[in-house]
């Protein structure tokens, strides 16, 4: 069987040319594998996390917590996904070299990219873990789809709209594109 690049490559939903890296805000959506619902439910228009809900929501705090440049605005965990607005501040930083010494990374650093590898790779682990009680995993079972989505923050106004969209979030869950038995438009 030939590639055919028309047919497997996969579009990339990232800004051409735009650094990842630089200062700004960021509205970030992650769904589950499948859009399976991992993380609670909602009650009463309010999400209750079950425990693997409490995971994300302690990596994702955390992952502030280790990452200087990056600062976490509003967010939500829903049942299939989360929605959170990410701040990176200017950090200086000389790391334009692999751990060589010598090649480039693949990767930049101090980036929203690192950010969600990081944390998805990380909530991932500790789910599994719970999932297959301790087990050691030859492969890792997945939790989130292979991508996100991302849109740059430009102004006040659409910074307080997408706050608004993820205070009310769990208040439109039955209408929500990515409930599970709603069409997706992805």
């Amino acid at each position: 069987m030939s590639y055919d690049h028309n047919k497997h490559h996969r579009r990339s939903l990232r800004l051409r040319g735009y650094d990842y890296s630089q200062a700004g805000a960021y509205f970030l959506t992650i769904c589950t594998y499948n859009r399976q619902t991992l993380f609670g439910e909602i009650i009463d228009g309010k999400m209750q996390l079950n425990q693997l809900g409490e995971v994300v929501a302690e990596e994702w705090e955390r992952s502030a917590q280790i990452r200087q440049e990056i600062e976490l605005d509003y967010s939500v965990i829903m049942p299939n996904h989360l929605h959170g607005i990410a701040i990176i501040h200017n950090v200086e930083s000389n790391d334009r070299v692999g751990a060589n010494g010598r090649s480039p990374l693949r990767m930049k650093p101090r980036s929203i990219s690192s950010l969600m590898t990081g944390f998805k790779s990380v909530v991932t682990r500790r789910i599994n873990r719970i999932r297959y009680h301790g087990e050691q995993l030859t492969t890792s079972a997945p939790v989130w789809q292979r991508n996100y989505y991302e849109h740059i923050i430009r102004s006040e106004t659409s910074l307080n709209q997408l706050r608004q969209y993820i205070i009310e979030n769990p208040l439109k869950w039955k209408i929500d594109q990515l409930h599970p038995n709603n069409p997706s438009k992805w």
